[in-house]
């Protein structure tokens, strides 16, 4: 009886938890972290919570490795922060002239 209510809390508690991140993640806030917290709790009893957040660690870490920033990627990044420096500069010239 006491594994059955651990299992309910930690449901509760886990799901709860997973359905703020869904909600933090159209409103401002840390949604996918909120998430994977969610999902930790439930894997703590759950097995398939713990497939679900193996496979969204794989997802994200997939996602950041394509996020790199590559060489040439990363000229042209360079070549716009200070491109919008020489626009924010020529503005507050014509500005204060």
């Amino acid at each position: 009886m006491k594994t059955i209510l651990k299992r309910v809390a930690v449901g509760a508690v886990g799901g709860v938890i997973t359905v703020i991140g869904v909600v933090a993640l159209v409103t401002p806030g840390p949604g996918w972290l909120i998430i994977f917290a969610g999902l930790g709790i439930l894997a703590t009893e759950f097995a398939w919570a713990g497939m679900v957040l193996e496979n969204a660690k794989k997802s994200a870490t997939k996602a950041a490795k394509q996020a790199k920033f590559t060489g040439k990627n990363r000229l042209i990044y360079i070549a716009i922060f200070f491109a919008a420096i020489l626009a924010i500069l020529l503005i507050w010239y014509a500005y204060f002239r």
